[in-house]
């Protein structure tokens, strides 16, 4: 596997022999000063380019990175429809483990295409297009104190979407049942989760891409509570998780709620949960 010196040398050569190349931009986790390093890290380049066309017209021009495993082009594909806004995306997985996410950004539209967030670090800039950046931090990723409605409305959508789920269970609707608990509430909780987290940290740490930092931040105990809340096929797993999810909810909302004087919906808690009691118990029956 090609180190990590080898790679980035390999990236800025290419960008310094390209005269349609004029700027190369680092982002993403290997800038972010509070996340290990690892092999799998993503190589998330932006060059900043004159005659895009002529990239895209030519795929072979991307050999240089290295033998391919797959690749994605996000902008040639049907599903999900592209952005077409004037960028272009190569998405490299290659054999020997590396990977980089390049994306092309004409020059005419860096002003509008070009992110500004807090983990952007220059790589190079042939001609000076480019303000000089502060180091790279991940501020713009921290988590965010919710309002009272933001609050209130995480805490309706849990509730209502624990009906769904034990409505799936109960019509023996896998699918549906899985969609609502993993692509919904899992959502929801994770939420609430991370409101909980900034509370506990002056809200200056970020959790990660779908929370994956969340256990560097919880005690064991918290840990393992919300790993409970994982299930397999079985309905009556199903039905022990999706309890333990509303304990982890409830304690973590309550939290949140006395933090900024919020009022957590009680009622609706109480109602739902003994309805769901109530249909866990017909359905044994």
């Amino acid at each position: 596997m090609r180190t990590e010196d080898e790679m980035f040398e390999l990236i800025i050569h290419t960008a310094e022999k390209d005269e349609r190349i004029r700027a190369v931009i680092l982002s993403g986790s290997r800038t972010n000063p509070h996340v290990k390093k690892d092999r799998f890290q993503d190589f998330d380049i932006i060059y900043l380019v004159n005659h895009i066309d002529s990239f895209i017209v030519d795929e072979n021009w991307i050999d240089i990175f290295g033998e391919r495993m797959i690749m994605q082009l996000p902008e040639a594909k049907v599903i999900p429809p592209p952005m077409r806004d004037g960028r272009f995306t190569y998405l490299m997985q290659f054999t020997d483990g590396n990977r980089i996410d390049l994306t092309l950004i004409p020059i005419s539209l860096k002003e509008k295409l070009l992110p500004t967030d807090s983990l952007s670090q220059l790589l190079l800039d042939k001609d000076g297009i480019l303000e000089s950046l502060p180091p790279p931090s991940d501020h713009d990723y921290w988590v965010r104190k919710p309002s009272e409605q933001a609050f209130l409305d995480i805490c309706n959508e849990f509730w209502w979407i624990c009906l769904n789920i034990s409505k799936g269970l109960c019509r023996n609707e896998f699918t549906y049942t899985m969609y609502m608990y993993e692509q919904i509430n899992r959502h929801v909780l994770n939420q609430m989760m991370e409101w909980y987290i900034g509370i506990q940290n002056h809200f200056s740490v970020s959790v990660g891409n779908s929370g994956k930092h969340m256990p560097n931040y919880l005690t064991n105990e918290e840990w393992e509570l919300y790993l409970s809340t994982y299930t397999d096929a079985k309905v009556d797993h199903i039905w022990r998780s999706l309890f333990n999810m509303c304990q982890l909810f409830r304690q973590t909302a309550s939290h949140v709620a006395r933090y900024f004087n919020y009022t957590y919906p009680d009622t609706a808690d109480k109602n739902v949960t003994f309805y769901l009691h109530k249909l866990k118990k017909e359905s044994s029956s």
